[in-house]
């Protein structure tokens, strides 16, 4: 199966324009966790917690979503 990972918050959208082969959900999930990892390591100035991450087929169907929080916990 092809998937697609986008993130987005209240100010931006990133599209990811090619898509992924993976063999099922948990595959995809996996992916998406290093996409998360990835961009939360990358040195910049972006407060990821208010980022979600998207995961969806060929057709735009919305397979899941994962807030980076899961990841960062929430702001207090």
């Amino acid at each position: 199966m092809e998937v697609y990972f986008h993130c987005s918050n209240t100010e931006g959208l990133l599209i990811s324009r090619a898509g992924v082969a993976v063999s099922d959900l948990t595959e995809a999930r996996e992916h998406a966790t290093q996409i998360m990892q990835s961009m939360i390591m990358t040195p910049n100035d972006e407060d990821w917690r208010d980022w979600v991450l998207y995961v969806s087929g060929v057709d735009g169907e919305e397979f899941f979503e994962l807030p980076f929080t899961s990841m960062l916990g929430h702001p207090h």
